[in-house]
């Protein structure tokens, strides 16, 4: 069998055809490691130029989902599509709009942060490279240190170059995993603002996976809540707080966690 081909799907479900609309849509979605299940038959659609949470604790399945979804895990089952592409399998169409931003993936510390952005760049054979880093550099205060190693950047630095790199191709798709961890809160605000105004901008569609509840509250329309690879909730922030009666995401959170029922099914 060609894996990237012929994908399974779940037995007997019916897998509807995902819309143009949508930025991504995820279908009776299954991965199993061995004996255990990492996301159990999970569907949503997300449309395009919308801020979706994608939030959970340690071992939900949001890092699995999030790598089925750029196509470096093979799914077991169920569909995906990416910007109206079956992924994995034309994932050559797509990765090119799209792009991943964490804290936790280092750059090389040998190469200067200029260097760096000029490697992502030209894989993907952005035009204008060095006017696009210049850019950047602009937008995101890098200027001073561009030409430091990266290595001897400071947290709330490699922040700044990491969601450059992940903009350097003006993605219409962004992915993001704790884009601010770690940061104080000044620089934390900062990089939300960017990303609001990059949204609003451009019209691009994020996926965000956080436990930062104040940060999910502030840039998400919407809410999907996983719990041992299931989908535990999925919402606007203001229904799911009227739904569990909390003042906040994060009493939400603790809720779900917790295995605590909705103030609502009282």
């Amino acid at each position: 069998m060609n894996k990237l081909r012929d994908l399974p799907s779940q037995a007997g479900a019916a897998l509807p055809p995902a819309s143009p609309e949508e930025a991504i849509n995820v279908a009776h979605l299954v991965k199993v490691y061995k004996t255990t299940r990492a996301v159990d038959d999970i569907s949503f659609s997300i449309p395009r130029g919308s801020v979706t949470g994608l939030l959970g604790g340690n071992g939900a399945g949001k890092t699995t989902t999030i790598a089925m979804i750029m196509g470096l895990v093979l799914p077991t089952s169920g569909r995906i599509s990416v910007l109206g592409c079956p992924m994995p399998r034309q994932r050559d169409h797509v990765l090119g709009r799209m792009n991943f931003e964490s804290p936790y993936v280092d750059m090389p510390g040998r190469l200067t942060v200029r260097q760096n952005l000029t490697v992502f760049g030209r894989l993907y054979a952005v035009e204008n490279l060095k006017d696009r880093i210049r850019e950047l550099a602009g937008d995101l205060d890098l200027t001073e240190f561009i030409d430091r190693p990266s290595r001897k950047l400071s947290a709330g630095q490699k922040t700044r170059v990491a969601l450059a790199k992940a903009l350097v191709n003006r993605p219409e798709l962004l992915l993001l995993d704790e884009p601010t961890a770690s940061l104080d809160p000044d620089t934390a605000d900062w990089i939300r603002g960017h990303l609001e105004d990059y949204r609003r901008q451009c019209g691009a569609t994020i996926l965000l996976a956080s436990h930062n509840m104040l940060e999910v509250e502030r840039l998400c329309d919407r809410v999907i809540i996983m719990k041992r690879g299931h989908i535990a909730d999925d919402d606007t922030p203001t229904r799911i707080l009227s739904r569990y009666n909390r003042a906040t995401l994060e009493e939400v959170f603790l809720d779900v966690a917790r295995g605590r029922v909705q103030e609502s099914q009282l």
